[in-house]
Parts: structure tokens; C-alpha cells; sequence
């Protein structure tokens, strides 16, 4: 392993990685469970991996610009790919472990990757399945567990540990070599290839430069987000998929530029056990994740014994006192509120917390999608801090954010320090400008046009409107706004979020564009729905007593449409 000080022009992850390992060598920087197990990977091991990856990628050929993929679930191996990227000057493509072979194919064509790595043998085989002559870019498939992929023929496939031997041996021949792409590299340098959800067409590339990624590495590591800033005592956990730049915020510049332990779980499925064994202080999730730990949570509650079940009532009613106290005063305690969640930490939320693994979170953060303000004020009452953010891949997921102590409920927060942020008069699109706004879509300048004009001022795409001046709420997606025949504008997620508040409901789509009335499509959350159904069965009666009924009905047409304060959209993070 080899540390430097170098004089690049611009700070990169890759740079600050080096000089964590040569500062703090032997602390931890990250911890992967593997069988039950948590392995510890120092800093010094860390930046050793990113160094020999990048030499690596040198010694196959790969230039400043090439672009280099990877399509795996959230482990050591991704963090190692992009960060190795950055430092060899190559662009890191993030592939959804998800995304089928015909995505696949589009993905790595479009990108023109000369190098896939893949998680195992099913990420391997979407790649396998697509003619070569569709990708004729494509030169290495590399592939990180052995089991199913070792006995597959195809010149192209090359092991993990193979690869990386072939770093080792370059970074002998040529110790220097990724220093100097390192010092060579220039703000205006790709760094991410982040590809655009495709909802309307295919899929964008984004490109992060350097120039970029210093800036949201800067913001996120300050205390105008996570406040006070992160740093080497805090904890993070990685689940959020990390070709997004939501996760990359957290994983990767917050990892890195504030030296806090990340880690990495065995899987989704896990995510609440690796959480109760972590118990993160910072944690970022999307509203989905918080609406399901909000239904397990009413769940348990509904479920306990007698005497639970009326210790349970009584600490929630103080919960949604605390909670409607906290909204009321942008977040702030009295002292009251203060003793009250004491109280209520020594006889519920410390056990509720302790089992989903957020008893220690000091900040969260929700985002990527609309949620509805009673989630947010229910955790706010139990003790947890969460805050509604906003942003967009195309401006690094730096936009706003509610703060401690300035949070205004059902808006996504006011504008960073070092953010540009106006409505356009005519539509009330959001307009945003700083540093860290894109370089453009690969290869289509006409999008990047349409979406940066000549003044830098990114159009969001999302129709915002003030609040007292200074917390911007979102209204929905532009393209969104339902139009009835009757000429009337409906936002739909203002109903989605209302409906999606009930724990029995999963999903909820709103339709009624050119039509006289709307029509909500609902998904059951069948694991919710399906313990309720079963609970009240084990009665006389069974669940279909007038009580229960009115339990599961979360709106009706005769209830009043949500305030102001109880309507939100975000997107992006």
C-alpha cells in the first residue's frame, strides 16, 4: 500500500481516502457481516483495496474517462469500485442489482463500459445472456463470488481476486502510476455516471465531475445538513441502493470525508437485525422504509398483552402530544415535552428504538419520495429526529433540508448555505444553482440544454410554493398535475401521502386527468392487513364488528382534504 500527499487541483474521495489511511491507519472504516459475523476493514486496508482496484484497472487499459460499471448489492466491493474509479480517473456507472439483462444491455451499451463487475453468478449471467456484438465495448466481466460463474467459458470473465492480483503487480512495476492520475485530475473530470429512474423514456446518464463531487463531499460534511456535521464517532449503515446518489452521500462522502465507520449488511431482508446490532446515529431512508417501521411498530403495540396494550395507549397519546408540540415549535423541546419523553423513554420508546435499531440516531433523514407528515411526527414523538430533505441526482442531491430547530412540517426545509434556490414565475418550477449542479446527460446534449439553461439555474422539473419565505413545500412532479375536465388542478401525491399514512395501505396511485372525478388504485400491505385480520379472528365475532371497520377506513369522501401542513412531496434523494 502505498499513501501520498498529492496536489491535485481538486479534492477528490480518492484523495481524502489516502489521507485518512496514512493519519489514522488502524481505525475502522467500515464492517461487513458475512454468516452472522462483522468483519472490520481499517483505513489503512481500505485505501490498500481503492489502490490496488484503480492500479488494476491501469494495468487492463482503462484511461481517464473510461467508463467503468458495476452492478452488485451494497457491499465492500462497490465502495472499493467507485472509489478505485475515481482515483484511476475512470467514471464509475452504477447498474440497480435489480436491472434486467435488456436494461442491462441498454445501460452498458449507452455507457460504452469497458468493465463490469458483477456481485455473482445471477448479475453475471443478465451480462452472458446479451450478445457480445451488442457490446463491443465491453472487454472484462468481473465477478466477485466464484460459486456458479468459475466452470462459465467466455474469455471476457476474470475473478475478483484475479483482477486485484494484476493490480499488485502493476502497482510494483509502477508504484506511481495512480498517484499521478490522481494529481493529473482536473475539476471538469467525469467522476459518476448516474442514470435517471427512465420513467419518461430511457434512461439518462448524468454526469457528476469532480468539481461536483468535492462540493456535495463539502456540504454533506458540514453542519449545514447533519448538524452538528458527522464525524469518526458517528455510524452509518448502507442499504439504500448505492448506484443512487442518495446512497452515495452517505456511503461514500460521508464514509470517507468525515472518517465515519459504514456498514455494510448481509442483506435487505436483515436490514432491521443489522440495524438493532449497529444502531446507527445517522441513518438516510426513503419514506417507504419509515411507513414499514411505522406499521411493525403499531403492529407490536396492538398485539402485547392486556396490561402492555394499556401502558402502550398511554405513552403513544404522550407521544403525539410531544410530537404535535415539536411541529408546533419547529422541532424545538419545551421542557415539558422534554420531561415527558423521558418518561416515555423508561417506559416505551427505548425498547421501541432499541428494536428497529434507532435508539441511538441523533439525525435522519427521509427522502427520494413523497411522505406523509403524521410518519414524520410520530417519530418525532418517540424520539427520533427525523428530517424531510430535498434533491435530485442532477444537483448531487443538494438542494434543502428542515434543520434542528427550524423544521416546518410538510415543507422539504429551506436551502443550503451555498444554495441558489428561486420559483419560476410562471409555472413555479424550482430553480436551483451552485456547485455542485451536473455537467449534463451523457451524450444528449438537447436534455442537458432543456434542463440547464444559459444562466446555470437547473430546472428541478418539481412545482414548489414558499412557506413563510424561507421552507420551500413541493407541490408535485410538473409533469404530475392532475387537470380534471372541469379545468381543476389536483395534486396527487397530497391524496397518495394521505391514504399512504394508514399502515393497512402500501401503495396508492391517484388517476383522474381529464376526468370528472379521481380514482385512487390501493395496494394492501398484506403483512400488516393479514396480522390484523388474524388477531381480531381469534375472537367472538371476528373482524368484522363495526369497531373494526372504522379502524382500517384511513379516509373517507365526507373527510376534509389535508391542510397545508399535511401535504408533501420530495424528490430525488
Amino acid at each position: 500500500m502505498t499513501t501520498f500527499q498529492t496536489s491535485v487541483s481538486v479534492t477528490t474521495p480518492a484523495t481524502v481516502l489516502s489521507r485518512r489511511a496514512g493519519e489514522t491507519p488502524n481505525q475502522v472504516a467500515l464492517r461487513e457481516k458475512d454468516r452472522g459475523l462483522w468483519r472490520e476493514v481499517s483505513w489503512s486496508e481500505y485505501w490498500d483495496q481503492v489502490e490496488t482496484f484503480a492500479h488494476a484497472l491501469i494495468a487492463s487499459g482503462v484511461t481517464r474517462g473510461d467508463r467503468v460499471a458495476i452492478q452488485s448489492e451494497n457491499r465492500t466491493e462497490w465502495v472499493y469500485t467507485d472509489l478505485g474509479c475515481l482515483a484511476a480517473g475512470a467514471i464509475c456507472v452504477g447498474l440497480y442489482s435489480t436491472n434486467p439483462a435488456i436494461e442491462v444491455s441498454y445501460l452498458l451499451a449507452n455507457s460504452q463500459s469497458s468493465i463490469l463487475v458483477v456481485e455473482d453468478q445471477e448479475q453475471a449471467d443478465k451480462v452472458l445472456a446479451i450478445p457480445s456484438s451488442e457490446l463491443p465495448d465491453l472487454e472484462k466481466i468481473v465477478y466477485i463470488e466464484h460459486r456458479g460463474v468459475d466452470i462459465i467459458d467466455d474469455p471476457r470473465l476474470i475473478s475478483w481476486d484475479e483482477f486485484m492480483e494484476g493490480g499488485r503487480r502493476h502497482r510494483e512495476a509502477s508504484p506511481d502510476a495512480v498517484r499521478e492520475r490522481m494529481e493529473s485530475a482536473q475539476g471538469d473530470d467525469p467522476g459518476y455516471m448516474i442514470y435517471t429512474s427512465g420513467t419518461t423514456g430511457r434512461p439518462k446518464g448524468s454526469i457528476l465531475n469532480l468539481a461536483n463531487i468535492d462540493f456535495c463531499m463539502a456540504e454533506v460534511t458540514s453542519d449545514a445538513i447533519i448538524n452538528p456535521g458527522p464525524g469518526p464517532r458517528d455510524l452509518i449503515i448502507s442499504y439504500l441502493p448505492l448506484c443512487h446518489i442518495y446512497e452515495k452521500l452517505f456511503s461514500v462522502l460521508i464514509g470517507v470525508g468525515a472518517g465515519v465507520p459504514v456498514h455494510f449488511g448481509e442483506s435487505l431482508e436483515t436490514l432491521i437485525t443489522d440495524m438493532r446490532e449497529v444502531q446507527p446515529t445517522t441513518i438516510q431512508g426513503v419514506p417507504r422504509i419509515w411507513e414499514r417501521i411505522h406499521a411493525a411498530t403499531m403492529v407490536r403495540l396492538a398485539s402485547a398483552s392486556r396490561l402492555k396494550r394499556f401502558n402502550n395507549a398511554v405513552w403513544m397519546g404522550a407521544a403525539r402530544w410531544i410530537g404535535r408540540t415539536l411541529v408546533a415549535r419547529g422541532g424545538r423541546h419545551t421542557i415539558p415535552s422534554r420531561l415527558v419523553l423521558g418518561l416515555g423513554n423508561l417506559f416505551l420508546y427505548r425498547s421501541l428504538k432499541e428494536r428497529v435499531g434507532l435508539r441511538r440516531v441523533r439525525h435522519a433523514i427521509t427522502g427520494a419520495a413523497p411522505i406523509a407528515p403524521e410518519i414524520i411526527e410520530f417519530f418525532m414523538g418517540i424520539g427520533v429526529p427525523l428530517y424531510e430533505a430535498y434533491g435530485m441526482t442532477e444537483n448531487g442531491a443538494i438542494a434543502t433540508s428542515n434543520r434542528p430547530g427550524r423544521v416546518k412540517l410538510g415543507t422539504v426545509g429551506e436551502a443550503g448555505p451555498n444554495v441558489e434556490l428561486k420559483l419560476d414565475l410562471d409555472t413555479g418550477e424550482i430553480l436551483v444553482r451552485h456547485a455542485g449542479v451536473f455537467a449534463g446527460y451523457w451524450n444528449n446534449p438537447e436534455a442537458t440544454a432543456s434542463t440547464i439553461d444559459p444562466d446555470g439555474w437547473l430546472h428541478t422539473g418539481d412545482v414548489g410554493e414558499w412557506v413563510d419565505g424561507t421552507h420551500i413545500r413541493i407541490v408535485d412532479r410538473l409533469k404530475d398535475i392532475i387537470i380534471t375536465s372541469g379545468g381543476k388542478n389536483v395534486s396527487p401525491s397530497e391524496i397518495e401521502n394521505s391514504l399512504k399514512a394508514s399502515p393497512f395501505i402500501k401503495e396508492a396511485i391517484v388517476v383522474g386527468d381529464g376526468r370528472k372525478y379521481l380514482t385512487a388504485l390501493i395496494g394492501i400491505d398484506f403483512e400488516v392487513t393479514s396480522e390484523w385480520a388474524q388477531r381480531k379472528s381469534d375472537r367472538p365475532g371476528g373482524p368484522c364488528r363495526e369497531e373494526d371497520q372504522r379502524e382500517v377506513r384511513p379516509c373517507r369522501a365526507d373527510q376534509d382534504v389535508p391542510n397545508d401542513h399535511q401535504r408533501t412531496r420530495s424528490s430525488g434523494w
